[in-house]
């Protein structure tokens, strides 16, 4: 809920590299700030809220908010972090599907639309619950340190330097 009033709180506000959470998660401190993998152009980390286990945002390592501005070798590097971390996650973790997305502008729902992210949400065969109807609360059978030690090996082990 803090994340909800505080990203409501900055509508219309351009956010700077220096307030931007995947930014700053860029810079060092690896494991705190849930960072799996970054290269030159893109990086992958663990979402700080995430809608089930093992959901990953895939971001540009440069603070760019628009997809149509994106260099080519940006778009090469998201992409391939796209289908690796999709293989990984198949690998570790055992879904049944994913959902793939991009919220591009706060009015189609993007909580930080200063820097272009895709979302990578691996699902399972019932894992929809009824907290969300009754409490407004997803549950999490992992916390994040636990799901960073689980995928970071695979991430070390088929994501070249």
């Amino acid at each position: 809920m803090k994340y909800i009033k505080e990203s409501y709180q900055q509508k219309g506000k351009k956010t700077k590299s220096r307030d931007c959470f995947i930014c700053q998660s860029s810079q060092g401190r690896r494991f705190k700030n849930l960072v799996l993998y970054s290269n030159t152009y893109a990086l992958v980390m663990l979402n700080r809220y995430p809608y089930n286990n093992g959901h990953l945002l895939v971001a540009p390592t440069r603070h760019i908010g628009e997809i149509e501005k994106l260099t080519l070798a940006e778009k090469e590097a998201i992409f391939e972090l796209v289908q690796k971390s999709v293989k990984i996650l198949k690998q570790a973790l055992k879904p049944d599907g994913f959902n793939l997305g991009a919220n591009l502008g706060r009015y189609a729902g993007a909580g930080l639309p200063d820097h272009f992210h895709i979302h990578i949400v691996p699902r399972w065969i019932g894992d929809v619950n009824f907290f969300p109807l009754l409490a407004e609360t997803k549950v999490i059978c992992e916390a994040l340190p636990a799901t960073y030690r689980k995928l970071a090996p695979f991430f070390k082990a088929q994501c070249p330097k």
